[in-house]
């Protein structure tokens, strides 16, 4: 194991950390606000931790998978745990535990949160919350490849550990330069929400706080009543859109924007994407006008909002979809385990490994009329390893025996079964609010520290896509 540069990479990372927190001390000096101390202090000290592990000298470059792994979990960890640091010293949120939580919870770009008000709280340190979103929606490592252009270290192993989905693409033959041009269009996109936003109605301020949360697909704002606060359709269907393209492969988005729009057509994940949402669109729309009256454009308007917000793993809100009828629910229920596009900022299990599941059991059926057949796994005209198959399938037995597994422990805690359930959903699959005690116009608050640790982990877990934490935790990769 190269521990010095596992050590040397994960400062460069802390410096990064301490870099996105200088807006927020701005904005803090220039409100005049109580909260610059806690920002300039959570500065120094991450900065210094950061330069320490830098200056470490590395006598090789020789890295591998394991060393991919180790980074990419303890730099999540790092991340959170500092970050947290605002919260604590500004006294925005009280105690480790619950810092910990909301900065992991930003990070991962879940969205669920323990503030019961978060009107409350400065506006620094809102802002703060909102760019944990957006520097963890692309990847913290992701950004570190694309900023120091000379850090070679096993880039396709960090890239691997890190990037969601069960295959990573690379736009570019290095993966410094497709990590640059990830984050140049994630900056595309981030830029163009937030004049859109602008233009409809919103400050400046809003505007930066719902585009970070939309485009990481992370959900935090800065209203109690989330989207729900802008009784603004324009700034709904604005949103909406982002979080469509957000849920999809940045990967199409770079080829769209050379020329090549049918890549999106060609592409069975993104087909199967934007049937699932039109379809739980159309159910939930059609729904919503039989059994509440909704006129036409607010059912659709409504439906489309909460669909995709779901489907996308961002977790905003416009309605308490917990009082919509039975059907409605049963569908964005069910939403909760698909989750987006691989190479997207959302969560969830992806669209990509259903298809594969799909068309695994489609050929184990078809093996049972023809044992002697040889019949591969594809999708569109590439043919899937079997590796990769086998990877697939085991990914969905770890997911659900964790979800099991944890809603057991928190329905111990004294939770009942659909908020529990819910609950690790929730934080499993990255999306935010789930339903019951931790519904959309309710938070995470009442989960007692030992919960809201596990949950946090269950964030940590789902971000990196189980593989990459479980390896690090497993014996056997210590002993190798």
């Amino acid at each position: 194991m190269n521990n010095a540069l596992i050590l040397r990479t994960l400062g460069l990372v802390l410096l990064c950390e301490a870099a996105a927190m200088l807006p927020s001390l701005g904005i803090a000096l220039y409100l005049h606000e109580h909260a610059y101390l806690a920002f300039v202090i959570s500065v120094i000290v991450i900065g210094l931790i950061g330069a320490a592990l830098i200056l470490i000298q590395v006598h090789s470059n020789d890295v591998g998978y394991r060393e991919g792994f180790v980074i990419a979990t303890a730099g999540w960890l790092f991340m959170a745990l500092l970050g947290s640091l605002p919260f604590i010293l500004s006294g925005a949120i009280p105690g480790l535990v619950n810092a910990f939580f909301e900065t992991m919870s930003g990070f991962t770009t879940t969205g669920a949160s323990v503030l019961t008000d978060v009107e409350s709280l400065p506006k620094s340190i809102l802002f703060w919350r909102s760019i944990t979103h957006w520097l963890g929606g692309m990847g913290v490592i992701v950004l570190t490849l694309a900023l120091i252009p000379s850090l070679k270290i096993a880039g396709m192993k960090l890239f691997r550990a890190e990037v969601p989905g069960p295959t990573k693409s690379k736009v570019l033959p290095r993966v410094a330069q497709t990590s640059r041009e990830l984050y140049k269009l994630y900056v595309i996109i981030t830029v163009a929400e937030l004049v859109a936003l602008k233009i409809a109605g919103l400050s400046w301020f809003d505007s930066f706080i719902q585009t970070f949360g939309t485009v990481a697909t992370g959900g935090f704002s800065n209203y109690n009543a989330s989207i729900g606060a802008f009784a603004n359709p324009a700034v709904h269907y604005i949103i909406i859109f982002f979080m469509f393209i957000c849920g999809m492969n940045f990967a199409f988005h770079f080829l769209a924007l050379h020329g090549d729009f049918r890549s999106y057509l060609k592409d069975p994940e993104t087909r199967l994407y934007m049937l699932i949402t039109t379809g739980a669109c159309l159910l939930i729309g059609a729904n919503l006008i039989a059994s509440l009256s909704y006129s036409g454009e607010e059912a659709l308007r409504q439906s489309a909002f909460q669909t995709v917000s779901i489907l996308t793993t961002t977790g905003y809100a416009t309605a308490d979809y917990t009082n919509w009828p039975f059907l409605s629910q049963a569908v964005i229920f069910l939403l909760m385990f698909i989750g987006g596009c691989a190479g997207s900022t959302s969560g969830g299990m992806k669209n990509v490994r259903y298809l594969i599941m799909f068309k695994t059991a489609s050929r184990q059926i078809a093996r049972l009329s023809h044992p002697k057949a040889v019949i591969p796994v594809r999708l569109g005209r590439n043919v899937i390893p079997e590796e990769l198959v086998e990877s697939v399938q085991t990914f969905f037995f770890l997911y659900f025996a964790i979800l099991m597994g944890c809603t057991l422990v928190i329905a111990a805690m004294g939770f009942d079964l659909l908020s529990s359930l819910t609950a690790v959903a929730a934080c499993l699959g990255n999306i935010g609010p789930g339903f019951g005690a931790v519904g959309p116009m309710s938070n995470f608050a009442a989960i007692p520290d030992p919960g809201k640790i596990l949950l946090a982990l269950c964030m940590l877990v789902g971000r990196l896509e189980i593989y990459t934490v479980l390896v690090v935790l497993s014996v056997r990769f210590w002993r190798s």
